[in-house]
């Protein structure tokens, strides 16, 4: 049974050894991330991540990656008994996943579900609601882990440079994602997005179709742009 869905995201400087002297910067949101990833294990042991990638891919939940490509040979795991070797492709989405279980739940197993950016939103819709009957058939307490970032396009230094369009954008979103404004995650558009480089576009999209016509109950735990990207953390319960 669908349970709750927790919304973080997924800068690798989340992660204390690869943010070296700059992990102050970032120590609110890795606390607000850690407390949404251990309420998400509370209430849910088995995990199903959702992020986004060049390209629609899986992760099972006995994968390990390692932040190699990030600068440190971090190694993760998706749940605790998992022994494959460590994929140095494994998508960021389920990396930060696999952090955060780690060091917040590790009595809780994950799957990925990587979502192509460019993904239509009809199809991020049917793929929401496909998961939330997939979830409700199951005989445990099952969560939604959201990994998704919002425009990267919100100072000069940002990623991608300044948009002065994005700062209205990013406060459109976040006002969407403490409130639970399903319609309005429906209505984001493919290509504003790819424009103000709102990467978790298609992942949102999906968390909405997950909640089909059930308006959320949300707790905001963190919104921010320390490196002029927008931040989301978060509680949405059924």
């Amino acid at each position: 049974m669908f349970t709750a869905a927790a919304l973080v995201s997924s800068p690798p400087l989340l992660i204390p050894a690869l943010a070296g002297a700059a992990a102050a910067e970032t120590v609110e949101l890795r606390e607000a991330s850690l407390a949404a990833a251990l309420a998400l294990g509370e209430r849910a042991p088995d995990w199903t991540v959702i992020g986004v990638g060049p390209t629609e891919s899986e992760v099972p939940a006995d994968a390990r990656g390692t932040f190699r490509g990030f600068g440190v040979d971090l190694r993760v795991s998706m749940s605790a008994g998992a022994d494959t070797a460590a994929d140095p492709d494994l998508p960021l989405a389920a990396l930060v996943a696999g952090w955060l279980r780690a060091e917040a739940s590790p009595w809780s197993s994950a799957t990925a579900v990587i979502v192509a950016e460019d993904t239509s939103p009809v199809y991020c819709a049917e793929l929401g609601a496909r998961l939330r009957d997939t979830l409700d058939a199951a005989p445990g307490a099952c969560g939604v882990l959201v990994v998704a970032d919002g425009a990267n396009t919100l100072t000069a230094k940002a990623p991608g440079a300044f948009d002065e369009r994005a700062p209205q954008a990013q406060r459109e979103l976040d006002r969407a994602l403490g409130a639970g404004d399903l319609e309005y995650l429906r209505q984001l558009d493919p290509v504003a997005c790819l424009d103000l480089g709102i990467a978790g576009r298609a992942a949102w999209q999906v968390l909405a179709g997950v909640f089909g016509d059930d308006a959320p109950r949300c707790d905001t735990y963190y919104q921010g742009a320390p490196y002029g990207v927008g931040y989301h953390v978060g509680m949405w319960l059924p």
